[in-house]
């Protein structure tokens, strides 16, 4: 065929410049960071609770060394799940799993992907030729000037070729954006995994929180019943009064209302982790409690750059910067000469008879070039609009990176701060249980009065719901690390 020769004369274009900015420009390093204590290290604050850690180690070493001792950060690359093995929970491992496999917002963020993908093939077709086949048959009967009318049958079959040679880059630089848009949406689908995973484990830990509340009130409400029924017997024995029986009646009413609330929020809270897993409401089942994940967890205090840069919110404002950059090379490339070839070749024969035969062929071949001269300023705007763009998309990734830093840095303060508040309000609850013993023992031998019993009794209640409020946000700061960094880490 003569048209190869053609072609191969005009190859060399293809690999003519790009022009415009390139899009490595628009992959910035990443942000120099500087491991920092979320807490004051020197302060007299910071030596009291670390006496107190230490003290809370000595004697209960397996749920204080991760309090004592925090696991320096580094990157998991074993993938957002893995990081759920430092609660050591399986059940929890299993309803991220069934979370992730069912959640329809998931399969949403996936299906779109494969929609960016398919369209960076779609951009991508027009570097190559466009052959079509034609196939057509008629019957035509025309006249010219005086001469009787003509008439004829007509069948042909025809391959067209067209073809634009992408000599200034104007194809590779579509395809350049269309890639980036189809990683941007890759991200998104990571975000919305994240902020998944992030929602089931903070409704998990609070479930656990409101278990432990619940047993904390029924053991109070069991203690405080036994009392009464113990006051009653000295009431009728003539050793109290009667104030001394609705004091002790009152002071069961507390932890009663506590057992009826916590359970209101208990199936409250298991409706909501059934939804987020995809499912009806149903019961949840656990895999342990507050305090064993508490002392199984190592959370760090230094940030490397790393994590940062990896979230997927970072990496698509970057990608969207890289797809905005890549579009002003196509604006510029709209600019210049555009070069084409067009071809067709086949047969044509007034009937089917020797179609495919050699004097039947029929072929054309036509290479050129179409300059712009004047279209009213459109294709400079177009020009300056996409400059427009990718300079907001630089500013958008730069905001971006900033608000990164500061949420990675508020959930370290908030594992930090957390950790300190478990080591003092561990201190506290262990004072008031001492305290709780020996007003008993007095109360029983009629050295003081049950006042005094009651008065320790609730500020022991109250601190032990406290002391669990404290492990669940300890462990919800984890979970924010977790979603702030992007993705897990390894000790």
């Amino acid at each position: 065929m003569r048209l190869a020769p053609v072609v191969l004369l005009l190859l060399p274009a293809m690999v003519g410049c790009a022009v415009g900015p390139s899009t490595r420009a628009a992959q910035p390093p990443a942000p120099a960071l500087s491991a920092r204590d979320a807490g004051a290290a020197s302060s007299p604050s910071r030596a009291f609770l670390d006496s107190l850690t230490r003290a809370r180690e000595a004697e209960q070493p397996d749920t204080a060394a991760s309090l004592l001792r925090p696991a320096p950060v580094a990157l998991d690359s074993a993938g957002d799940l893995a990081w759920l093995g430092i609660l050591k929970d399986s059940q929890l491992v299993t309803l991220v799993r069934t979370a992730v496999a069912n959640n329809r917002d998931v399969r949403t963020a996936t299906a779109r992907v494969r929609e960016y993908r398919a369209q960076l093939g779609v951009a991508r077709a027009d570097l190559f030729p466009q052959v079509d086949l034609n196939f057509s048959a008629s019957t035509n009967k025309v006249a010219i000037g005086g001469f009787a009318p003509m008439q004829y049958d007509a069948v042909r079959i025809t391959s067209d070729l067209q073809w634009e040679l992408d000599f200034w880059g104007r194809i590779r630089r579509q395809t350049e954006a269309a890639a980036f848009d189809w990683r941007a949406q890759e991200q998104d689908r990571r975000a919305t995994v994240l902020s998944l995973v992030s929602d089931v484990a903070t409704a998990y830990l609070e479930l656990l929180e409101i278990d432990q509340n619940l047993t904390t009130s029924q053991q109070t409400l069991e203690s405080r019943q036994a009392t009464l029924q113990l006051a009653r017997k000295r009431f009728e024995q003539g050793v109290i009064s009667d104030l001394d029986v609705s004091q002790f009646e009152s002071a069961v009413a507390a932890p009663a209302a506590q057992v009826a609330e916590f359970t209101r929020q208990r199936i409250e809270k298991e409706n909501l982790l059934s939804v987020l897993i995809g499912s009806p409401p149903r019961s949840i089942a656990r895999g342990g409690r507050l305090a064993a994940a508490v002392s199984a967890v190592a959370v760090p205090d230094s940030l490397p750059a790393a994590l940062i840069v990896r979230r997927p919110d970072v990496l698509r404002a970057q990608h969207d910067w890289q797809a905005a950059t890549a579009r002003v090379g196509a604006a510029v490339a709209d600019r210049l000469p555009t070069f084409f070839v067009t071809a067709e070749y086949g047969t044509d024969r007034p009937d089917f008879h020797q179609l495919f035969g050699s004097s039947a062929e029929i072929y054309s071949v036509e290479g050129g070039v179409s300059v712009p001269l004047f279209h009213g300023g459109k294709l400079l705007n177009r020009e300056r609009a996409a400059r427009a763009r990718a300079d907001q998309a630089k500013s958008q990734y730069e905001q971006t990176v900033l608000t990164a830093l500061r949420e990675a840095s508020d959930a370290l303060a908030g594992v930090r701060l957390n950790r300190d508040q478990i080591a003092a309000q561990q201190t506290e609850v262990r004072a008031l249980r001492r305290a709780y013993d020996v007003a008993q023992r007095r109360y029983q031998r009629g050295i003081s009065s049950y006042l005094d019993v009651l008065d320790v009794q609730r500020s022991l209640f109250d601190a032990e719901l406290s002391l669990t409020q404290r492990e669940r946000q300890y462990l919800a700061a984890t979970v924010q690390l977790y979603k702030a960094l992007g993705g897990g880490w390894t000790g």
